[in-house]
């Protein structure tokens, strides 16, 4: 029964059309219910299928007319799998009833120890009790373990249901209450000792296999894994045709964009070997999802557009009778119109409440529920808890082929605790009084009297777990079903075989230069990989990974050979198919061509990177992006794949502020470094030469898929380059290089002649050339040596100096370290002055390090359009600005007449962009 509103109030009728309540007033009630009456009359005089023709004309007519009328794209808000359809459940129901129960309540006392007070470190009760029944479906009869034959099953918990799937773990033996009691203390009792709060398998690297706590991702990496599973079997690289990728998300969760942004992807490649379960308690964090509509129905119109299969689980099988019932259609009507901060309200009244409200609206519908008494109306349950109801859709999802399958499993949040159920604080609430626990306890039957619960809370402030023994019925069940299906799971296990590296061979020609000829970064890098996808061991194992920028960075040579992965081929004659390089699709393509998505080609980074430990295979993902458009843009996604333990290339490619001409404002990457130096397993390298490249690219392999006795498996790192598109020239490499300061950070490439006043000059990146320049304007026109430093790692060497300093603070007996930067630059004196294409902040990473004055040059502030020349003079960081700069700094060292500086400034015009104007440039294009 509608509310009433308040006088002179505009009312709006309760029309709900996949799930978004209409915004139209009635501003003619009586017209409109002419109409519906009309249509109630033809109904009742020539039936449905006159009915259902006249209306699909009205909708003809109505888009002939520019009468804006969506799609139907949703059904009934009631299950789609009817109850003469369900198939037979194979399991015992009274068993897994108690099993939930144990695990119900451990999780629940769990979280609520941990908010006992003096630790109150924080945790979520309310959304694994909403799910349990999904999860417990999945462990008991669909899950399957790493040993099982097919290979296993990649399943992605929902982030703040981790408590419920320690306390399984606990009943399984894999956990011990000393852990459980330790949730979310994971150093104070030693580190590795607790658990973490959500799943990290960085920091539980043998239980978590998937981080995803982070809202949205999940979607995503689910996608793109359940893809890259069919990229693995279609290159002949490993059989996955017996794995499925299950995702856990919760309906809130489901307005991150990144949740439904690739949900086309999934039908397009026809990804059957996909399940996701949205868990639709209709809450968020705060309150309900869509209050005034009903977001089960507006996912099922989404997911249906995008092609999926949608199975709805929207009512328990004590609803079956009274649809049977429902000649009339009034009660499914009723459930159509009636928006989902109704049915939130309605999971926390009684029955009297719902009979009235619910029931009341149509004498046919109160007629329908006369036999039943007040506790059972309160009691008919939602779909997302009947075990036979949940077991149904993910047997017709398992079995379903040719599209992904997204299951909407309607639930009550806090479902079995009264204290929590259907309240919009839910997800704050953490911790439970001794009568909410004593009511929780009756509510699961368990066998626990009030004075183990009063003992226990009374010497903890919480109850006591409960474990009926490793020999009852119900753990002999459930490590039963785990046995037949593989194992427990989550589990996270490394059965990669090692791999054959190349030698030393391999990076030759990098070391020789680029003689007469000028060579970007970028263009040595492609040239390492395309020798790479050729070498007999590793070749197969590279997965070149872009966002529609192939091309520009010269990778389109790679197309006629690698071709671009398509599961489907190619099913058309390209366009420049008499070209040499044209493009080329195949099913075994080697190639990931992710379009215009970062975002996707991150997950896909992500899914190979994790390959050595999801699959027991390694891959080598090598993602080439354009300029800031992988930091800046998917941060969130690079911090997962860390988390992940996932390992592989990423490159910066066009990288820095003034290198791509023309481009403007927010191609111009000016911070990169200092983002990817948040995170502590990315490895930044920005070097300036080939034959730095090829030391680096030698030591990531060495690395990630080599094996040493500190990592026997690979380092769990992740190695990102920055590379440029300006042509420069590449020197030969010097016999005597400096291998150990390249991967450090930073070494030495000359040494100023002459005995006048000396600086030193350090760069990285694109930025060499400048102090190149600068070096020989400074030795020819104001008499100053400069020796040249080239730095491959500003991040690196601020890594090696801070650990220098945390390991002295640790052994304060013991001779202190000093940091790598301190120790080479404490060689040679003078000033020093950096420069690179980024923000001074960048370089001034080792500021506290640098022994002497230390000057920085960057391009802070905003991008924009303009020559390379332009560009860097009016950034001041050009040759001409590195001369003034270090010129000031021997001035102010009193090693120079200031009136020098003056002169320089004055001739070099450093303030002044038009003084470039006519300096061409090349390889201008981005």
């Amino acid at each position: 029964m509608s509310t009433p509103a308040r006088p002179g109030a505009k009312t709006t009728p309760s029309v709900i059309h996949e799930g978004l309540p209409t915004q139209l007033p009635d501003i003619d009630p009586d017209e409109t219910t002419d109409w519906l009456d009309s249509f109630d009359a033809m109904v009742s005089e020539r039936g449905r299928a006159r009915a259902r023709y006249v209306m699909l004309r009205l909708l003809e007519r109505a888009r002939e007319t520019n009468v804006g009328v969506p799609a139907l794209r949703s059904t009934d808000y009631i299950n789609t799998i009817p109850p003469e359809r369900e198939p037979w459940f194979p399991g015992d129901e009274d068993i897994e009833r108690r099993i939930r129960a144990f695990i119900r309540w451990n999780a629940a006392v769990m979280v609520s120890d941990a908010n006992r007070p003096g630790l109150e470190v924080g945790g979520h009760i309310a959304t694994y009790q909403s799910a349990a029944s999904l999860y417990e479906v999945g462990f008991n009869h669909f899950f399957r373990g790493k040993d099982h034959p097919g290979g296993g099953d990649q399943i992605y918990i929902q982030g703040h249901g981790s408590p419920g799937i320690y306390a399984r773990a606990f009943l399984e033996g894999r956990l011990d209450e000393q852990q459980l009691l330790r949730f979310r203390q994971e150093v104070q009792h030693g580190v590795g000792k607790g658990l973490s709060s959500y799943p990290h398998p960085r920091l539980m690297p043998e239980f978590w296999e998937f981080p995803t706590v982070s809202m949205g991702l999940t979607g995503i990496n689910s996608i793109y894994q359940a893809r890259f599973n069919r990229y693995l079997q279609n290159r002949g690289i490993k059989d996955t045709s017996d794995q499925q990728v299950w995702a856990f998300l919760g309906d809130g969760e489901m307005a991150e964009p990144e949740s439904l942004g690739a949900i086309r992807v999934a039908a397009r490649e026809e990804l059957d070997n996909l399940t996701w379960v949205i868990n639709c308690n209709l809450q968020q964090l705060d309150g309900p999802v869509l209050g005034n509509g009903k977001i089960i129905q507006e996912l099922e119109s989404n997911f249906r557009g995008a092609g999926w299969n949608v199975i709805k689980v929207i009512w328990g099988r004590e609803w079956d009778d009274l649809l049977a019932r429902d000649v009339d259609g009034v009660l499914v009507n009723q459930m159509n119109k009636t928006p989902d901060g109704a049915f939130q309200t309605y999971s926390t009244e009684d029955g009297a409440y719902n009979r009235e409200h619910f029931f009341g609206a149509d004498p046919r519908l109160r007629a329908m529920v006369e036999h039943m008494s007040d506790r059972q109306i309160e009691k008919l349950p939602r779909g997302g808890h009947d075990y036979r109801k949940v077991y149904a859709a993910f047997d017709a999802a398992a079995k379903h082929t040719g599209q992904p399958t997204v299951i909407l499993a309607h639930t009550v949040k806090g479902w079995t605790i009264e204290a929590l159920e259907g309240k919009n604080a839910t997800h704050q609430m953490k911790k439970l009084k001794k009568a909410d626990l004593m009511k929780f306890r009756d509510r699961l039957h368990l066998p626990m009297s009030d004075r183990d619960i009063d003992e226990a809370y009374d010497a903890t402030g919480t109850a006591p777990f409960f474990h009926p023994g490793p020999n009852s019925p119900e753990i002999e069940y459930m490590m039963e079903r785990r046995r037949q299906l593989g194992g427990s799971v989550p589990k996270r296990v490394i059965r990669a075989k090692p791999l054959v590296l190349p030698g030393a061979a391999m990076y030759d020609e990098l070391k020789q230069g680029s003689g007469k000829n000028k060579i970007a970064t970028t263009m040595a890098t492609v040239r390492l990989l395309k020798d790479w996808m050729k070498d007999p061991n590793i070749g197969d194992r590279i997965v070149p990974i872009a966002p529609d920028e192939y091309r520009t960075f010269g990778m389109d040579s790679m197309f006629p050979s690698a071709k671009v992965y398509n599961p489907a081929g190619q099913l058309y004659e390209a366009v420049d198919r008499k070209l040499l390089l044209s493009y080329k699709e195949s099913a075994q393509g080697q190639m990931l061509h992710e379009g215009i998505s970062e975002a996707g080609a991150m997950a896909s980074a992500t899914a190979a990177g994790s390959t050595y430990s999801t699959h027991g295979e390694h891959m080598i993902p090598f993602y080439i992006f354009y300029s800031m458009f992988g930091f800046q843009r998917t941060g969130d996604s690079i911090w997962a794949m860390a988390d992940q333990l996932a390992r592989g290339f990423l490159i910066g490619a066009t990288a820095g502020r003034t290198t791509l001409t023309g481009e403007g404002l927010q191609h111009a990457d000016g911070h990169s470094p200092l983002l990817a130096a948040t995170n502590p397993a990315v490895v930044h390298y920005d070097p300036a030469f080939a034959y730095e490249i090829a030391h680096i690219f030698e030591s990531g392999l060495n690395r990630m898929y080599g094996s040493t006795e500190e990592h026997p498996h690979g380092e769990d790192v992740i190695f990102y380059l920055t590379v440029y598109n300006e042509p420069v020239s590449q020197p030969k490499e010097p016999e005597d290089v400096d291998v150990a300061g390249i991967l450090k950070g930073l070494h030495k490439v000359s040494t100023g002649e002459g005995s006048g006043p000396r600086v030193r000059l350090l760069a990285s990146g694109v930025g060499y050339p400048w102090i190149e320049e600068a070096a020989t304007l400074l030795r020819e026109e104001w008499g100053v040596a400069a020796d040249l430093w080239s730095v491959t790692s500003w991040n690196e060497l601020a890594r090696n100096a801070t650990e220098a300093e945390h390991w002295n603070l640790l052994h304060p007996g013991e001779t202190p370290r000093t940091a790598f930067v301190a120790d080479r630059l404490g060689e040679s004196s003078g000033p020093v002055v950096a420069v690179s294409d980024y923000m001074r902040a960048v370089p001034l990473q080792i500021a506290r390090w640098v022994p002497g004055d230390y000057r920085v040059l960057g391009a802070d502030g905003f991008g924009f359009a303009d020559t390379r020349p332009a560009a860097r003079r009016f950034f001041h960081i050009d040759a001409q600005s590195v001369v003034v700069q270090a010129l000031q700094a021997l001035a102010d060292a009193g090693e120079i007449d200031r009136s020098l500086v003056e002169k320089a400034f004055t001739q070099y015009r450093i303030d002044d962009p038009t003084a470039v104007a006519d300096v061409k440039q090349e390889g201008g294009d981005a």
